[in-house]
């Protein structure tokens, strides 16, 4: 007799006995089901709450990636969403939209601080936008009434950055407008871009431009020095009241940048 199971006749077991003990000897693990007759382990099945639990996790699953899906097919195909705002914001803007300051003398397209009088010039007033500053290079990419052109900062670097020296030139507001307001001599002498007894520390910049900052710091000073080109510089020199009083250089120079209302 095997304690605490009944024997049926002849000393044998049951088969409702056997089945009991069996069933005993079955151990239950932490992680699964032992059976010492086969020396295995199975997975014990889940309960009906985890498999419920299975079942909504998959439903969501499906819905999330349905709504990604839907998200996707609202644009072209290769787009997502805010491609086109980055595209945008990437895009080139000016740097400053403004006017000539003066008249600028360049040489093909450059147009050069030094700003020799001799050579060809952009009238004042004229259209400019600055479309890059490259202070490394000392210089700025600029659209001249729709014509592709470049400065260049070659003398006055230890005076001044080229981003000051650029907002110096292309100004903001049109000096257009103060030049329709100066006598007609005056203004007659600005468009040939020639100087003249009696203009003003303003008139004489529109006329011939500002003079190189390497030689001439500070404006509040007995004379300007400019260039009528590598090797002709001519003065121009101010009264107390800051008008020009005289101008002096070589006669030849003198007689092409000198107005003298005739």
């Amino acid at each position: 007799m095997i304690a605490g199971l009944p024997l049926s006749g002849g000393g044998r077991p049951s088969q409702g006995a056997r089945r009991h003990a069996a069933a005993a000897r079955i151990i239950s693990t932490r992680e699964g089901v032992y059976d010492p007759d086969t020396d295995q382990e199975t997975q014990e099945t889940p309960s009906m709450p985890n498999k419920a639990l299975f079942r909504s996790f998959g439903r969501l699953t499906v819905a999330a990636f349905v709504v990604l899906l839907a998200g996707c097919a609202g644009g072209p195909v290769g787009t997502w969403p805010g491609d086109a705002q980055s595209t945008q914001t990437e895009q080139a803007l000016p740097v400053r939209i403004g006017y000539a300051c003066c008249n600028l003398h360049y040489s093909g397209d450059w147009i050069s601080d030094s700003n020799y009088t001799q050579l060809s010039f952009i009238p004042v007033g004229t259209p400019i936008t600055v479309k890059k500053i490259d202070r490394y290079r000392y210089r700025a990419y600029v659209d001249v009434a729709g014509r592709p052109m470049r400065m260049g900062l070659d003398y006055g670097r230890g005076q001044e950055t080229t981003e000051q020296w650029v907002n110096k030139v292309v100004v903001l507001d049109d000096p257009r407008t103060r030049l329709a307001t100066f006598p007609p001599l005056i203004r007659e002498a600005i468009w040939l871009g020639r100087v003249m007894r009696g203009m003003t520390r303003e008139q004489v910049i529109m006329a011939a431009g500002y003079p190189q900052s390497d030689e001439t710091p500070w404006l509040d000073v007995l004379y300007w020095r400019y260039w009528w080109a590598s090797s002709g510089p001519y003065y121009v020199y101010w009264s107390r009241n800051k008008e020009v009083t005289r101008i002096e250089g070589s006669p030849e120079i003198l007689s092409q940048v000198t107005y003298r209302g005739e």
